[in-house]
């Protein structure tokens, strides 16, 4: 059910209305499918799909936090999805295919973990995270023997900017990159918003945005001081974030329900209305 091009195996697209089977190349075939005959699925790029697979990865997150089955499954689902849509691109470009994938991270597995598949020996799991980094320094040696430079803050791992950034920070400041106290942090934050600041007071919008580059990176700026300020203090300015999201969604909630009450719709309300009940969900929130 597939053709080979330079040893890397196309998946050929399923044939009709497929049915759901649980096999993993029914889906590789129904993925295929949806490259050849789905407009959307056809022009999108590995690049192009980089924002959705963190979104899948953060919405994985808050299914396990709800411990709703159904949520779960689906939510693995669009995780797998875009790693097999991934493989599915590399494929056709005649790079790789998911087998590779597989073998790729099975070697990695075995290789990580020598106390389960050979004749180390390790008492718990500290020792088991001491042996897993080691290992990895290994690997990251093979990486530099294959040309693969290493800098000192490569090893701030992939996430959100707000992750990276305090990850960065705090890399840098075992460099002895960092301000001595958090007068300095905040001083810089002072700093960067009076940066910005320039930029978009006493001029229009056009204006702002003829030069939506250089704000851009001003507001780059002020968020990544930020981050240094929550760093100093020991926050960690993702957490700190997502509890201002939750809260905003709350307030937010709490001013639909007030309309509905009112036999009213939010599009039909105004910023004066929305306002006043923004500041009775405040209200509400201190007497619970």
């Amino acid at each position: 059910m597939s053709i080979s091009d330079n040893k890397v195996t196309v998946p050929v697209p399923v044939q009709g209305t497929p049915e759901a089977t649980g096999q993993l190349d029914d889906l590789l075939a129904l993925m295929a499918r949806l490259r050849t005959d789905c407009p959307w699925d056809k022009k999108q790029t590995n690049h192009s799909l980089i924002p959705y697979a963190i979104e899948e990865a953060y919405e994985l997150g808050e299914a396990v936090q709800s411990e709703d089955d159904e949520d779960i499954k689906g939510e693995l689902g669009d995780v797998l999805l875009q790693v097999v849509f991934h493989c599915q691109m590399y494929a056709e470009q005649g790079r790789f295919d998911m087998s590779d994938v597989i073998s790729t991270l099975q070697d990695k597995l075995v290789r990580r973990h020598p106390h389960v598949f050979e004749s180390e020996t390790l008492k718990d799991d500290a020792a088991v995270k001491v042996r897993w980094d080691e290992i990895k320094l290994e690997e990251q040696q093979a990486r530099e023997a294959r040309g693969k430079s290493k800098r000192r803050l490569d090893q701030v791992k992939a996430g959100s900017a707000l992750m990276q950034a305090q990850d960065v920070q705090k890399q840098a400041s075992k460099l002895g990159f960092d301000w001595e106290g958090i007068a300095g942090a905040v001083d810089k934050l002072d700093e960067e918003i009076a940066e910005l600041k320039h930029e978009l007071t006493d001029k229009s919008t056009i204006e702002v945005k003829a030069n939506i580059r250089e704000v851009e990176k001003e507001l780059g700026d002020c968020m990544f001081a930020l981050v240094n300020v929550a760093r100093k203090l020991n926050l960690d300015a993702e957490a700190a974030t997502l509890t201002c999201v939750h809260k905003f969604k709350s307030r937010f909630g709490y001013i639909e329900e007030q309309l509905e009450l009112a036999g009213k719709r939010i599009e039909d309300s105004d910023i004066i209305e929305m306002d006043a009940l923004w500041e009775a969900a405040k209200q509400h929130e201190r007497s619970l």
